[in-house]
C-alpha cells in the first residue's frame, strides 16, 4: 500500500525545464572542400525542406576521407612539427625527429605511400539532422566507404575476427569499422572520420579515482605520475587529452578519445551550475610545461614530449571521478566531413608540405655510427658494444622481422624442443608489419611496431641466440633491461612515426621468409641501406628510458 506510484502527481508543480548541452560547441571555423553535389537534393516532407541524401553520398564521404587522413596532415599539425626546428630550447634529437617527421608527411602525401604503416581503425562519428532522410542503412555505407578507401589503396589490414576464444583470423579490408551516429541538429549531416592506429590506442586510460584528489596540488601530483606512464611507444610528440570526471566511465573516455582530435576546441573555457563540460586553458598550459620538463622529448629526450595539451572538466556523479588520459600521435589522422543541401565536404587538409620543411636539411641528432649489418652477429654486437645509450645509428644491410603472432610461433618450437631458426640467431630482428607495397617500390609503409609488446619474450629468445639485436620504438619492461645485461643484448630504438620515409629512402628489399599465412605479421627478411636508429637498452643494462623514469 505504500509503494509509490509509476505515475506521480502530475500536478505537482516542477520548474520549467531549461536543456544544457553537455558539450555546448562554438561556431565551427573549419576550412572545407567540396567533394561532390552528387546524391543530395532536398524536398517537401509535410511542408518542410527535408535533406535528403543518397546511400552513394555517404560511401563517397567515408572512402574519400578515409583516402585524405592516411596521406594529409591538418596545416596546425605541420606548423607544430615546423616549430620544434625554430626553437632554440629544443634538443638535437627533438629537430632530428621532427624533421623526419616532416620528410615523411612530404612523401606521404604524393599519395602512393600512407604516413603511417599503421594505418588504423576505421572510426567514423555521425551527427544527423533531424530534416535528414537516408535508407536508413548510414552504417553500412559510411563502412563501405571505409572498406573501399582501404582495398583501393596502399593500406594495411589490421582487424582481426576472433573465431574462437584464442583463434583469430585477419579480416583481409580493414572491416570492421567503428560507426556511431547520433541525432542532433537540424539540415545538416556532420561527420568525424578518424583512422586510429594500435600503438595510439593503446596509450588510452582509464583512472577510477576519488573526489579526494580534487585539489590542486594533488591533481596535478597524480596526472604527472600518469601521464609518465604514457612512455614513447605511441610516437610522440603527442596531442595529449586529459578528462576530469564525467557522467560515467565510458564517456569520459570517449570524451578523451574527442578532445585529442581536438574536435572539442569550441567547449566554453568556464563551468557552470548547469553541468556543461569546459576546457581549463590554465591547466593545459600547466601541464603542457610539466611535459616539457620531463626530459623525454620526442622520442629520444628533449623538450617535445608533446605538441599541446587539451584538458576537459566535466560533471560527475558525487562518488565517482573518472579521470582519462590518451593521446593523438604523430600519424595525426582524422577529418571533418558535412553533407549539406549545397553538397558533400571534406575538411581541407595540408596538400603542400613541403613549404613546412627549412630550405636546407639540417644535421640533426649528433655523431652517427655505421653498423654493417651483414657482418657476424657477434661483430655487431662488439661494435654496439663499443658505444653509450643515446649513440644514434645508421644500419646497412639484413633485418629480420618479426611482431607478436611471429614470436608465438617461435616460441612454440622452443618450448616443443626445437632450436630458433638461424635467421633468427644471425640478424637484428625489427619490430614491424608493413602496409601494401605500391607498384613499383621495394616495400610498402614499414615503421617500427611498439617494441613492449614483445617484452615477454626476450629472455627466454637470446637464451636460445636470438633477438640479440632488437629494434622497434618506445620504451621497453625491466626484464628486456635484465635480459640484456645477462645475454649481451641491445634494444635500438627506431623513429616510430615516419614509415613513409623509412620505405622511401631506407628499405631496398622485402621478401617473405616464413608463415606467410599471417599477412603482415609474416617473418621477413629486408634489406635496408641508411636505416636510423638510437642505443636505447645496451649490453652493459643501461637503459635510457630509466634515466627518464619510463623503464
Amino acid at each position: 500500500m505504500n509503494a509509490p506510484s509509476a505515475f506521480p502527481d502530475q500536478q505537482k508543480p516542477v520548474p520549467p525545464y531549461k536543456h544544457t548541452p553537455l558539450f555546448p560547441l562554438g561556431a565551427d571555423s573549419t576550412p572545407y572542400k567540396k567533394v561532390t553535389s552528387e546524391g543530395v537534393r532536398v524536398e517537401k516532407v509535410l511542408g518542410k525542406d527535408m535533406l535528403v541524401v543518397s546511400r552513394e553520398a555517404l560511401r563517397a564521404l567515408s572512402e574519400a576521407a578515409f583516402g585524405e587522413i592516411n596521406h594529409y596532415l591538418r596545416p596546425g599539425h605541420l606548423k607544430q612539427l615546423r616549430s620544434i626546428l625554430e626553437d632554440t630550447e629544443a634538443s638535437d634529437n627533438d629537430k632530428f625527429v621532427a624533421f623526419d617527421f616532416l620528410k615523411n608527411a612530404n612523401i606521404a602525401a604524393g599519395g602512393v605511400l600512407p604516413m603511417c604503416q599503421d594505418t588504423g581503425t576505421a572510426i567514423i562519428m555521425g551527427k544527423k539532422g533531424c530534416n535528414v532522410i537516408t535508407d536508413g542503412e548510414d552504417e553500412a555505407a559510411l563502412s563501405e566507404g571505409a572498406r573501399d578507401a582501404y582495398l583501393r589503396r596502399n593500406l594495411r589490414y589490421s582487424q582481426v575476427a576472433p573465431l574462437s576464444m584464442y583463434e583469430e583470423k585477419n579480416t583481409a579490408n580493414n572491416m570492421p569499422a567503428q560507426c556511431e551516429i547520433y541525432a542532433e541538429g537540424d539540415d545538416a549531416y556532420k561527420f568525424m572520420f578518424m583512422a586510429k592506429g594500435g600503438g595510439s590506442a593503446n596509450k588510452s586510460f582509464l583512472f577510477q579515482a576519488t573526489p579526494s584528489v580534487l585539489t590542486k596540488d594533488r591533481l596535478l601530483a597524480f596526472l604527472k605520475e600518469k601521464v609518465l606512464t604514457l612512455g614513447t611507444a605511441a610516437c610522440p610528440p603527442y596531442h595529449l587529452a586529459i578528462v576530469i570526471g564525467g557522467t560515467s566511465a565510458e564517456l569520459c573516455m570517449k570524451t578523451v578519445k574527442l578532445a585529442s582530435a581536438r574536435y572539442l576546441d569550441a567547449l566554453p573555457t568556464h563551468g557552470s551550475a548547469d553541468g556543461n563540460a569546459f576546457r581549463d586553458l590554465e591547466m593545459e598550459q600547466e601541464i603542457l610545461k610539466m611535459t616539457q620538463s620531463l626530459g623525454v622529448g620526442a622520442q629520444f629526450g628533449g623538450k617535445y614530449f608533446c605538441h599541446d595539451v587539451r584538458v576537459i572538466r566535466m560533471p560527475r556523479h558525487g562518488a565517482s571521478l573518472p579521470i582519462g588520459l590518451g593521446v593523438s600521435c604523430s600519424a595525426d589522422r582524422q577529418v571533418l566531413g558535412k553533407i549539406t543541401r549545397d553538397g558533400v565536404y571534406l575538411e581541407e587538409l595540408e596538400h603542400n608540405p613541403a613549404q613546412y620543411l627549412p630550405a636546407v636539411e639540417q644535421s640533426l641528432g649528433g655523431e652517427v655510427v655505421k653498423i654493417d649489418l651483414n657482418r657476424p652477429m657477434q661483430d655487431i654486437l662488439a661494435t654496439l658494444s663499443q658505444h653509450p645509450i643515446k649513440t644514434r645509428v645508421s644500419m646497412t644491410g639484413t633485418m629480420i622481422v618479426a611482431r607478436d603472432s611471429a614470436h608465438a610461433k617461435l616460441r612454440e618450437r622452443l618450448e616443443k624442443g626445437e632450436p630458433l631458426p638461424d635467421y633468427f640467431k644471425n640478424h637484428p630482428v625489427y619490430y614491424a608489419g608493413p602496409a601494401k607495397t605500391p607498384d613499383g617500390y621495394a616495400s610498402g609503409a614499414f615503421g617500427p611496431t611498439t617494441a613492449g609488446r614483445m617484452d615477454s619474450f626476450v629472455d627466454q629468445f637470446q637464451a636460445a641466440g636470438g633477438s640479440m639485436v632488437m629494434v622497434a620504438k618506445g620504451n621497453r619492461a625491466v626484464a628486456v633491461r635484465e635480459a640484456c645485461k645477462k645475454h649481451g643484448g641491445f634494444y635500438l630504438g627506431s623513429i616510430g612515426g615516419a614509415a613513409a620515409n623509412l620505405a622511401e629512402h631506407c628499405i631496398k628489399k622485402v621478401e617473405v621468409v616464413e608463415y606467410p599465412e599471417l599477412g603482415m605479421e609474416a617473418i621477413w627478411r629486408i634489406e635496408v641501406v641508411d636505416f636510423p636508429a638510437f642505443i636505447i637498452i645496451d649490453d652493459k643494462g643501461n637503459d635510457f628510458f630509466k634515466e627518464l623514469n619510463l623503464g
